[in-house]
């Protein structure tokens, strides 16, 4: 097969392995760049991997260099925005780890680019592609609760770190959230409309920022999704893909992240009178999937692109996500609700 895809990945860090796994295994795509500010790192990264690529220290002058018309961003949040802007001002594609960007306008901005450019930019939701959460999504599709109308999600680790976590200002909510509420979206199949949140940084942290936060979120489908999390939760820890509980109109859905979910609904038969009803237990299967978390949200990128579709984690799908972590970190700030189509267009 003729080689479609020639990649620059920009970042090479310990995440970029991952990418590099699946790219190097692919037939329509070859490595034609490595970039990092610290060549060094590119240049290991050539090493350990065994390529004869170029390496650099700036994305513009290997895309010029050797034609690139990929980019995989796996560099810092705080670089996002200016290697995704200059990855599709010099025509290429963009796949990128989250967050897409820093900023609501930043996010706004790249997805206004995308559009005007033609150029597909798709980002890293790796909790997506993973078989309980595709077997919970077809249990709340199926309508085995009936409609849903409150969607919980409880997140405690005690996540020790070290190193630049540890001094953000916002850990949990800027780093760890936007896996949750993307899920969250994901599984029910509607967007934020508005979000109350409360962080703070409860006693024996060892963040120097708000390390726990509270959000409740009102949904476009007439739900509301409360988080609860904590980066410094010592004991009883929930799975990295949290603990959830769905109730809709007729039962509930229940995954803990690690098993297949199950439901509870009520029984068939009269039950009038009765103060609690009878339930009856839906087990489900965890759906079968070719490959999983990094790899199967790669693996949808590429095919979208192939197909000349948006990935569905495109940036115009991801500014959702985006706009949650982001608009609950303002309504902690001035502790207000805060209506999430306002905020993304910034009124």
């Amino acid at each position: 097969m003729t080689t479609t895809y020639r990649i620059a990945l920009v970042g090479c860090g310990g995440i970029a392995n991952l990418w590099m796994k699946n790219v190097l295994q692919r037939k329509d795509a070859s490595v034609v760049a490595l970039i990092d500010v610290r060549e060094e790192s590119a240049q290991a990264m050539a090493e350990k991997y065994g390529l004869s690529c170029p390496t650099f220290t700036d994305l513009q002058t290997a895309i010029e260099a050797t034609d690139a018309n990929l980019v995989l961003d796996i560099t810092i949040p705080a670089a996002h925005y200016e290697i995704r802007r200059t990855a599709m001002l010099n025509g290429c594609h963009v796949f990128g780890e989250k967050p897409m960007a820093e900023t609501m306008e930043q996010c706004n901005d790249l997805v206004a680019l995308a559009d005007q450019t033609g150029r597909s930019h798709a980002v890293m939701q790796n909790r997506r592609y993973e078989p309980g959460i595709r077997a919970l999504q077809k249990l709340i599709n199926d309508g085995t609760i009936g409609k849903p109308g409150y969607i919980g999600a409880d997140f405690f680790i005690g996540a020790h770190f070290g190193g630049f976590r540890d001094a953000m200002d916002s850990p949990l909510l800027l780093d760890m959230s936007i896996h949750t509420f993307d899920q969250a979206r994901f599984i029910i199949g509607a967007d934020p409309v508005s979000v109350y949140c409360q962080e703070f940084n409860p006693v024996g942290s060892w963040y120097a920022g708000n390390a726990a936060a509270i959000c409740i979120f009102e949904m476009s489908d007439g739900s509301v999704f409360c988080y609860r999390g904590s980066w410094c939760a010592e004991g009883q820890p929930t799975s990295w893909e949290a603990d959830w509980r769905i109730t809709g109109e007729t039962g509930t859905a229940i995954w803990n992240g690690v098993d297949a979910p199950y439901a509870e609904v009520v029984a068939p038969g009269d039950q009038s009178g009765k103060f609690i009803r009878e339930y009856v237990r839906v087990t489900t299967e965890k759906q079968s999937m070719e490959s999983v978390f990094h790899d199967g949200c790669i693996d949808e990128m590429f095919e979208s692109l192939n197909e000349g579709r948006p990935s569905g984690t495109s940036g115009h799908d991801n500014r959702y996500s985006m706009a949650m972590v982001l608009a609950a970190l303002e309504s902690a700030r001035t502790g207000q609700k805060i209506n999430i189509a306002d905020f993304m267009a910034g009124r």
